[in-house]
């Protein structure tokens, strides 16, 4: 099967991140009760923002499992609106306190913004250089992001934590990534419930006894993808992370590649980015994803 529920995939500067995370977007009170049914389950990574507004909640649900801080791989980001050197120093100490932690395993630039990536990429050379986090990386960043980012860059990057599911393959980007030493994480791996009726999903769910949940987190497996599935139920935590006893084909594999449609589900991607959100302070998102 090639990798187990306990394997991890160690990240370009050494560090060593679960194939498999917790999304905890848009959960609100509930992402407590979420985090601790995950841990419960086996899931060692949970993901967060600051721009989610639920940290506290987070860190409540942490503390809650019992798990020891060597055993969890921890994740959050920096908003738009908090861009620039200074502003975001001030954010990770926020996300910081609010989590309960004393550091971060990945902290993550959330989108780029222009005219404030280098800076703001600086200030997060500094956090990792300052043993505060444990890797550093970006998320929605197309190629064009990258290669500016390279320009200024002392630190390079270890993660691009991107919207990708058979709908959105994002090849060109994965293969730059692939080249530049940076893992691909995939937030809405499932689609946000798009496949969830594909005819040629549930054949080869069927054929493996499992749900077409786990066939598509399964597909971003062998493909060298990390996923951060979320959900608040208990059955469908433990389902997304059940994905290590079976293994598709090249076959399955490639009918999965061609649903590729190059769809964004929230109906726009980095360069498209609504300018009424772009600089906006964190507040409740007004797009649906999962």
């Amino acid at each position: 099967m090639g990798r187990t529920v306990n394997d991890d995939v160690t990240l370009a500067n050494g560090i060593e991140m679960p194939w498999v995370g917790l999304g905890t977007f848009d959960q609100g009170p509930a992402a407590s009760k979420a985090v601790q049914l995950a841990i419960q389950a086996g899931y060692r990574s949970i993901d967060t923002g600051s721009y989610y507004q639920n940290e506290e909640d987070i860190g409540a649900g942490i503390r809650a499992s019992g798990i020891p801080r060597h055993l969890l791989f921890s994740t959050t980001k920096v908003w738009n609106s908090e861009h620039g050197f200074e502003a975001t120093l001030r954010s990770f100490e926020v996300s910081l306190r609010k989590l309960g932690l004393d550091y971060i395993d990945l902290y993550l630039m959330h989108w780029p913004v222009g005219g404030h990536n280098a800076e703001t990429w600086k200030a997060l050379e500094e956090i990792y250089e300052a043993g505060k986090a444990r890797a550093i990386g970006v998320s929605n960043f197309e190629i064009h992001h990258l290669k500016e980012l390279k320009k200024t860059a002392s630190v390079w990057p270890v993660v691009n934590q991107i919207e990708l599911h058979p709908l959105n393959t994002s090849v060109e980007l994965r293969k730059y990534c692939a080249g530049e030493g940076i893992q691909i994480e995939a937030w809405a791996p499932l689609a946000q419930g798009n496949l969830s009726q594909d005819p040629m999903l549930k054949k080869i769910a069927d054929a493996h006894k499992k749900t077409i949940a786990q066939v598509i987190l399964r597909w971003h497996l062998q493909n060298g993808i990390v996923a951060i599935p979320k959900s608040s139920h208990e059955r469908r935590i433990k389902e997304n992370i059940d994905i290590f006893d079976f293994e598709l084909s090249a076959s399955e594999l490639a009918k999965i590649d061609a649903l590729d449609e190059n769809r964004h589900l929230l109906g726009f991607d980095a360069d498209s980015f609504p300018s009424e959100l772009s600089l906006a302070p964190a507040s409740p998102w007004p797009y649906a994803i999962s």
